[in-house]
């Protein structure tokens, strides 16, 4: 899997990757005590290299560190929750 340099924009509740002059992202919103991962975003010629989940485990670290739970109301997500419950 490539490596990606993540960037974190707190004002839009964003986390992106610029690759190929594309942006892919994930955005969240926070309520109380959970983050919400609310859509992800892959443009057509990045998907299939790993960024939709790069940006969600990032996204839900960041959760941790701030000690809010992880949820989700995008599809892709949900998924990746599932697939990851025992490390959440």
């Amino acid at each position: 899997m490539d490596t990606y340099t993540i960037h974190h924009n707190r004002q839009e509740s964003k986390f992106i990757v610029e690759e190929q002059g594309l942006t892919a992202y994930v955005l969240y919103k926070i309520s109380g005590d959970t983050l919400t991962i609310t859509s992800t975003y892959v443009p057509k010629p990045l998907e299939g290299k790993g960024i939709a989940a790069v940006l969600t485990k990032e996204c839900y670290a960041y959760a941790a560190t701030e000690g809010l739970k992880p949820n989700a109301t995008c599809s892709y997500a949900v998924a990746w929750l599932k697939r990851h419950a025992d490390k959440n």
